[in-house]
């Protein structure tokens, strides 16, 4: 017999689209069936979800970017993705559906809510992003990565930290090798699309480092397909050893193995910090909706885990006196390491599967 089926519905970045993995991984084992609600966007993050997770491409639209006739068609495109996400949860009904957040999460969501079915939300940021804030109040279960999240007023929620892949829990908690008299890496990364200020600030940051310290300096660095050259030719022509790319598919192993990250505060980024432990030096993305990346930060910052820069003290000299700073301390860079690993929750797949299930199961009773 066919097991229960879930609906996961996630957005078109690697910070929706990860703890969604997380999820369906999880739930797979459980006996459930899974089924991914995305667009064309979201598809591309997709290579690592199980082959078991059926994908669903859904019309779909953001009214944030564009021009006027890409937002005057908006509408058209999430309401045809809504009657789509309709007649197949019509044929084939759903036990739960579960958004991640992101404008493709919208027609899963909306489908769920005129059939009656049961329906929740995870939210990865300490800000609802801006669809989990329109589906608040119209769902049966609100859960958060991030704790504590700023919520709508009345709005309730259960913190179940931010769920990550198998491939981060396999390196959890992984020995760390504080920095010493031998090469040491520095992972670089900016998201799932690089960082335009990383790859502009941190490579001459990295120059600047004393000189014994910058010859013992290995560097992974995500950047922009634009940025790819430009920094890889830098770091040559400084003698520095680095391997620029514009996506790592292996970044837990690569973090597993630095003994410092330079990188955004995206939410799943800052779990895989946490669940890993590694000191980390946060640059939060200053255009982020509500700062919410300023919030991701602050658990790690707070215990003694990672430095903050904001974008408009993010300097050459600034930085580099603090990559020297952790460098130079192999004790201090323990305890950030061991810091970061106090505030991971490294079981959150499990607690947000059990949330799900055990909604299913409320509902089912009410349904019946």
């Amino acid at each position: 017999m066919a097991g229960p089926l879930l609906v996961i519905a996630a957005g078109g970045t690697g910070g929706h689209m990860f703890p969604a993995q997380a999820l369906a991984e999880l739930m797979l084992t459980r006996g459930w069936r899974v089924k991914l609600s995305t667009d064309a966007r979201g598809a591309r993050y997709t290579q690592g979800f199980p082959r078991a997770v059926e994908i669903e491409q859904v019309g779909s639209a953001t009214f944030a970017r564009g021009g006027l006739t890409a937002k005057a068609l908006a509408p058209i495109r999430i309401g045809g993705g809504v009657a789509a996400a309709v007649s197949r949860m019509m044929r084939d009904r759903p036990a739960m559906v579960v958004g991640f957040g992101g404008y493709p999460s919208i027609p899963a969501l909306s489908a769920a809510t005129m059939l009656g079915l049961p329906r929740m939300i995870h939210e990865q940021n300490g800000v609802l992003g801006r669809v989990n804030a329109l589906f608040a109040r119209r769902v049966h279960a609100v859960a958060c990565g991030t704790w504590p999240t700023e919520l709508p007023q009345g709005v309730e929620a259960i913190h179940t930290g931010n769920p990550v892949r198998s491939a981060v829990i396999e390196r959890a908690g992984a020995a760390y090798i504080p920095p010493g008299d031998y090469p040491m890496s520095v992972l670089v990364i900016g998201g799932s699309q690089g960082a335009r200020i990383l790859s502009d600030v941190v490579p001459p940051a990295i120059a600047n480092l004393p000189g014994e310290l910058r010859r013992r300096v290995r560097v992974s660095h995500q950047a922009r397909e634009e940025d790819v050259q430009r920094v890889s030719t830098y770091y040559a022509d400084e003698g520095i050893d680095a391997d620029v790319q514009t996506f790592f598919a292996d970044v837990p192993t690569r973090m597993s193995e630095a003994q410092l990250v330079i990188c955004r505060s995206g939410a799943s980024t800052v779990a895989d910090l946490s669940v890993i432990g590694r000191p980390a030096i946060l640059v939060p993305y200053a255009a982020a909706a509500a700062d919410h990346q300023t919030a991701n930060a602050r658990g790690l910052v707070e215990a003694g885990a990672a430095i903050m820069f904001p974008e408009s003290r993010f300097h050459v000299e600034a930085l580099s006196e603090q990559v020297a700073r952790v460098l130079s301390d192999g004790e201090g860079a323990m305890r950030m390491a061991h810091a970061a690993r106090s505030v991971g929750v490294a079981d959150a797949a499990e607690r947000l599967a059990g949330v799900v299930e055990r909604l299913a199961d409320e509902q089912k009773g009410t349904n019946s």
